[in-house]
């Protein structure tokens, strides 16, 4: 009697983790870009500059997805989209300024170098050539018009940008999803690791945000409650949620599942990653002066951050269990209603309280929901 062939499936790759290491520089400089210019359109900049970046990573996580990323003339263009992607994250600081140009073109090198990449792995596939002729009917024209934002300012820049992000993200669903394919473990483990990367950054946030001050006990307590912070985000995540949406993502038949891999990976995790990336902004901010209050801003960015990671939390549990998640909702809204409040009172009181909301959220799910955990953790056999 011989066994029945089991299907392996692909493991994430040294190359793809050390592809990973430039996105981490560049979350590192978006965090800077908002830290040094902490206002409204600093921040509105900020997050146009991720959300850009996120979906040139994503991008090659679906390529990484398909193929084996690390043989052959594949793993030489990786390698050199890891330059375009350096220089983009070099320009970071001034790219709605003086390094615009630079930005757009190292931009549209990483996205062009994808469609390469594709082009190699799919020259024997018609169904994955047709596919890379769609991607590139929304890569390029959206790339192309950050190239034009970096030569003009004003409106006509914002417009530029807008434009780009409304047909890279509009165009993902607009062409379907068709001729995709996702292998469930990789493609969630890699998403696993991204979370685990912009909380890296919150980590760094603290050093940097302590960095040449004196250690006194308020510096100390904000640091503590800031890894609180960043534990309960980890909790979150990683402790089931992560396992069941993996393990649901395994069950859907090919094109649920590959539907699934978009909404829950390419949309939801962006607002995930987006809601670290402001919390360590707004930590970054709060160690520099304990005892100062919180301009709106940072104040925004520290409470709201948090509120928008368990919003997103939420809503990943609604595209793939089928409902929300209401104690992380009801945390979402305690942390909203905390932002106005973060500016009257000191810095450090306004990080323990986000800390006690997300902690006792933590706790509370701990709890109520011990039986679905087990089972999700320990099933079985």
């Amino acid at each position: 009697m011989v066994a029945e062939e089991v299907p392996v499936e692909p493991r994430v790759t040294a190359l793809e983790l050390f592809f990973d290491l430039v996105f981490v520089f560049a979350i590192t400089q978006v965090t800077g870009f908002v830290t040094h210019d902490p206002t409204w359109t600093g921040l509105v900049e900020g997050l146009a500059i991720l959300a850009a970046l996120w979906f040139a990573w994503e991008s090659y996580v679906w390529l990484a997805n398909t193929a084996a990323s690390d043989e052959g003339a594949v793993r030489v263009v990786l390698l050199a989209a890891m330059g375009a992607v350096l220089i983009a994250s070099l320009a970071v600081p001034r790219a709605f300024g003086a390094d615009g140009l630079v930005f757009g073109l190292a931009y549209f090198a990483t996205r062009t170098m994808h469609l390469v990449a594709y082009a190699i792995v799919g020259r024997d596939d018609p169904e994955l050539r047709q596919l890379v002729g769609r991607l590139a009917s929304t890569m390029v024209p959206a790339a192309a018009l950050i190239v034009v934002a970096g030569a003009l300012d004003g409106a006509a820049q914002a417009v530029c940008w807008i434009a780009a992000l409304a047909i890279d993200y509009g165009g993902l669903v607009a062409r379907g999803v068709e001729g995709w394919r996702v292998a469930p473990g990789h493609f969630a483990e890699r998403h696993g690791l991204i979370i685990i990367i912009a909380l890296g950054e919150s980590i760094v946030a603290i050093g940097v945000g302590a960095n040449g001050l004196e250690l006194d006990a308020g510096l100390v307590a904000a640091a503590l409650f800031a890894i609180a912070v960043s534990a309960a985000m980890w909790w979150a995540y990683f402790d089931f949620v992560a396992l069941i949406a993996e393990n649901r993502l395994r069950s859907l038949p090919r094109s649920e599942q590959v539907r699934t891999a978009r909404d829950s990976y390419n949309y939801l995790h962006l607002p995930m990653v987006t809601g670290i990336v402001l919390f360590a902004f707004g930590v970054k901010t709060t160690l520099h002066d304990v005892e100062h209050h919180l301009d709106t801003v940072p104040a925004v960015a520290l409470c709201g951050g948090v509120a928008m990671y368990f919003l997103a939390l939420s809503a990943f549990k609604r595209r793939n269990i089928g409902s929300f998640n209401v104690p992380r909702l009801a945390a979402a809204a305690a942390l909203a209603v905390l932002a106005p409040i973060a500016t009257a009172i000191p810095g450090l009181l306004a990080l323990a309280l986000v800390a006690l909301v997300s902690c006792s959220l933590v706790a509370y799910e701990t709890v109520h929901y011990a039986d679905a955990r087990n089972r999700a953790r320990h099933p079985v056999a």
